[in-house]
């Protein structure tokens, strides 16, 4: 077993040697892909191969604007649709709540998933909108359902967000079925940071900046980043194996007297949040990583502040509850005596703290 057991995937993963290459490669290539030489012109064939290979790996037939990841993504598809409202739910991630503050929150039920009463009613009302649903929520891996989502939205002949970059290439062929846009980026999938995309259905349903990216982000493109997500998507990630490594915390945690999140709802296969009642997060933050296994204590963007989270709160728990939560999230080569390794702390660390609560009971 290695010294340290990184379970943090779901804030960013690391990089695979193919994408380390393929960035290389590409920086060896500097021409612009702007300008009208011909050193331009083949970065631009490079650039253009790049963009069609990330759209063929998520199975999408609009177009792909490069932005500088998952935020960007969103904050253009939120700030610059060409619609007069906007919705979203009440555990979206805070880069949606930080591009949409004038936005419409819908509530979730204590499942997390998405309230249909309430989207109703938001669509029935006078002006075209846009409709926001991520399909993994980062903090809980509580999966909405698009499909049925998107049958709403388009009846009522509006637009769809999702925000999908927790989502695995291919792992819900719904989503690029049925999304208006679609946000992604690399630093999820094994690419490098600092690159994403926005799919786009319908580039008439975009306001337009003008400079790159068909006039709808202006600046010189990352080639080389982009073509490390390009080769970074190329690499089949292990659902079938999460699901089982996921199913076997869940009742770990279970027998443990520990609480699954979303527990019964559809999830992420590689994502778990769960609850240590009487340990608050950051003690088990510290335990956890002196015992040398890297968690968190929500999304990435929230867990260094130790704020209550909004997520768990919209499901109904309490402040308390939810100061008691960590999150576990798997990467490709996540193995079963890690999984292991990690439910012998848990069962560790949980057993110590009934003891001391029992003597303080005593």
């Amino acid at each position: 077993m290695p010294d340290r057991i990184y379970l943090d995937h779901a804030a960013t993963t690391p990089v695979r040697p193919e994408a380390v290459r393929a960035t290389a490669e590409a920086m060896a290539r500097w021409a612009n892909p702007s300008s009208p030489h011909g050193e331009g012109r083949a970065a631009r064939r490079e650039l253009e191969d790049t963009r069609a290979a990330i759209a063929s790996a998520y199975g999408w037939t609009g177009s792909v604007l490069l932005t500088s990841g998952a935020s960007e993504a969103l904050a253009i598809a939120l700030g610059r649709a060409q619609v007069e409202r906007r919705a979203i739910n009440a555990v979206e991630h805070d880069a949606v709540f930080r591009a949409a503050d004038d936005a419409e929150v819908l509530p979730v039920g204590a499942d997390g998933l998405l309230s249909t009463q309430a989207l109703d009613a938001f669509l029935a009302q006078p002006g075209r909108a846009l409709v926001a649903a991520q399909w993994a929520n980062s903090e809980t891996g509580v999966r909405q359902p698009i499909a049925a989502i998107a049958d709403r939205v388009h009846a009522a002949r509006h637009l769809l967000l999702v925000d999908a970059a927790q989502m695995p290439a291919g792992a819900d062929p719904d989503v690029m079925a049925h999304a208006d846009f679609v946000a992604v980026c690399a630093h999820k999938r094994g690419g490098p940071p600092g690159v994403g995309a926005l799919l786009v259905r319908d580039l008439g349903a975009l306001a337009p900046t003008g400079g790159q990216e068909f006039g709808y982000r202006a600046g010189t493109e990352n080639a080389p980043a982009a073509a490390g997500y390009a080769a970074a998507l190329k690499l089949p990630e292990p659902i079938e194996r999460w699901t089982a490594l996921r199913e076997r915390l869940d009742d770990a945690v279970r027998r443990s007297d520990g609480q699954v999140v979303g527990d019964g709802s559809p999830r992420h296969p590689a994502v778990g949040a769960y609850r240590m009642p009487g340990t608050a997060s950051a003690a088990q933050l510290i335990r956890f990583d002196l015992a040398g296994f890297a968690v968190s204590a929500g999304s990435a963007c929230a867990s260094g502040s130790m704020k209550p989270s909004h997520v768990l709160a919209a499901l109904g728990w309490t402040e308390k509850a939810g100061r008691e939560v960590v999150r576990v999230s798997f990467g490709r080569d996540t193995s079963e005596e890690e999984i292991e390794a990690f439910i012998i702390a848990w069962r560790r660390i949980a057993r110590e703290t009934r003891s001391v609560l029992g003597n303080f009971a005593a």
